[in-house]
């Protein structure tokens, strides 16, 4: 098993910055992968960044790209997402997942992740 816990969401005005952490205890050797999704007022959850652990090759949403920055400290098995330039529609609760397979090119479903976090809310003011 791994656990997962968010911090760092808060209310900050469009334009500015804020980053958001996810610290995962438990199992963590077996970690293949990390990622943020976020879930709307009145959406879908959707794909947001995801890190490979071992390579730290990047993926990103198009509607966060040049954006957002994923990072991650092995050494505390925390991953970090650094949100810029905020937007009122990045207002969402942030979820972290794990998954402990090779994701291919998967990354973006939700099905190919095993484990996630509560979320944490980030809400953008215009």
């Amino acid at each position: 098993q791994v656990q997962l816990v968010e911090s760092g969401g808060g209310l900050v005005q469009a334009g500015g910055s804020l980053r958001v952490s996810c610290a995962a205890s438990g199992r963590t050797f077996s970690t293949y992968a990390m990622a943020w999704f976020r879930q709307g007022p009145g959406k879908v959850r959707e794909f947001v960044a995801a890190i490979r652990w071992s390579s730290g090759n990047t993926f990103y949403a198009d509607s966060v790209k040049g954006r957002f920055t994923i990072s991650r400290d092995n050494a505390k098995n925390t991953v970090y997402l650094q949100m810029n330039s905020l937007k009122p529609e990045d207002t969402a609760t942030y979820y972290c997942a794990v998954t402990v397979r090779n994701f291919g090119l998967g990354y973006r479903s939700q099905s190919e992740y095993d484990y996630w976090g509560r979320g944490t809310q980030v809400t953008v003011s215009s």
